[in-house]
């Protein structure tokens, strides 16, 4: 599916009728009607063009309220399929998956540093071109880039992992395979991902938190991604904890980042060489110095949540990176300060999950993002 057929797609999809068979699907014409206030002739057209589409698909008659059976109608998931990415800081993770978010196939490469833009640009295409193999009816692909963004370019403006400034990742790809291209910061498209994805039921608010080699997260309000006024929102690792802590990378001092962060877990195994990985090793297997360490990144962790609650009020927070397999010294850690220090009592009862999309949840953010385009009213 060509760059034109997505736009079509894009106009036919503003409809209210298709995010509602997307929702509760299976669900009959006359249902969408009465839910939707919509006359039943105009549910009647706009399916007939969507099953003409193939993007909707009936299925087997549902119970009669009196007269004839109904016909159900659901999303024909296996109909189209989208390029997902996970970009950087040190692996190119591809995936191809149908509109249910299941994955059909994937590709992984491991990024040679250092790197140049070119270089990651060659092997971000080798990545999807991987995936694209044999592949029809695909809508688009989704980027989720570490660092900061900017969406309406597509540009990769600062990866600080990587050394990267100023990537045309949406303007190369779109060049190269001729599909419509999506860009988003990784944190947020992990927040897409599980607010889609991740099982959560309906929910207003969510805010979900990536804590690997850096600490960002994606902010949903109302159901949408929250940016901010200068498309800073969600950049919780760089929150203050500490002002006399240790120099984060941004300048400041005493960052959330310096506490929780892989790298500040790992720096923190003093007169050890280690990874986060091994100190983690070391504290299943019951070192006390290695325990320590963890539920210490869990308290600020905490603290740094305490705060976003303050201000976001969101009805769940989510937690997913590599860190997050740490859970359980971290999140006890968490929950408890959240509750000893959180204004109120409702607050204090914020909900704190670890992620169930796991490794998933950024690539599956990225195929979101296309998603989001398809079905959402705009």
């Amino acid at each position: 599916m060509r760059q034109g057929t997505f736009k079509w797609m894009k106009s036919m999809n503003k409809s209210i009728i298709l995010n509602k068979i997307r929702k509760d699907g299976p669900i009959s014409r006359a249902q969408i009607a009465r839910d939707t206030k919509l006359t039943p002739p105009t549910v009647s057209s706009n399916v007939k063009e969507l099953l003409e589409q193939n993007i909707v698909e009936e299925q087997d008659l549902g119970e009669s309220l009196g007269g004839r059976k109904p016909t159900m109608l659901v999303i024909n998931n296996e109909a189209f399929t989208i390029i997902g990415v996970d970009a950087g800081p040190e692996s190119i993770e591809c995936i191809r998956a149908n509109l249910a978010g299941k994955v059909l196939k994937r590709s992984k490469t491991k990024l040679q540093l250092p790197i140049d833009n070119d270089q990651f640009l060659a092997a971000l295409k080798d990545g999807i071109a991987s995936c694209l193999a044999s592949a029809d009816q695909v809508i688009g692909i989704g980027v989720a880039m570490h660092g900061v963004v900017d969406r309406a370019t597509g540009t990769s403006l600062y990866a600080p992992n990587l050394g990267l400034a100023n990537i045309p990742i949406k303007e190369q790809l779109e060049k190269e395979f001729g599909l419509e291209v999506k860009v988003e910061n990784d944190a947020r498209a992990m927040a897409l991902g599980e607010y889609w994805f991740g099982n959560h039921g309906e929910l207003a608010s969510m805010l979900a938190v990536n804590i690997g080699s850096g600490v960002g997260a994606g902010v949903i309000i109302d159901g949408k991604l929250y940016h901010g006024a200068t498309d800073i929102a969600g950049e919780v690792g760089h929150m203050t904890i500490d002002l006399h802590g240790e120099i984060c990378e941004c300048g400041n001092q005493g960052c959330l980042q310096t506490f929780v962060s892989g790298p500040a877990i790992a720096r923190k195994a003093t007169g050890q060489n280690l990874t986060a990985e091994q100190v983690f090793e070391q504290a299943v297997a019951g070192d006390e110095s290695s325990i320590a360490n963890f539920k210490a990144a869990g308290k600020a962790l905490g603290v740094g949540l305490t705060n976003l609650i303050h201000i976001v009020n969101p009805e769940k927070i989510v937690l997913g990176g590599g860190v997050s397999k740490a859970q359980q010294f971290i999140l006890p850690e968490v929950r408890h300060t959240i509750q000893a220090s959180a204004l109120t009592p409702a607050a204090s009862a914020t909900l704190v999950e670890i992620s169930k999309l796991g490794d998933d949840a950024t690539v599956i953010g990225a195929v979101t993002l296309l998603l989001v385009d398809v079905f959402e009213l705009t």
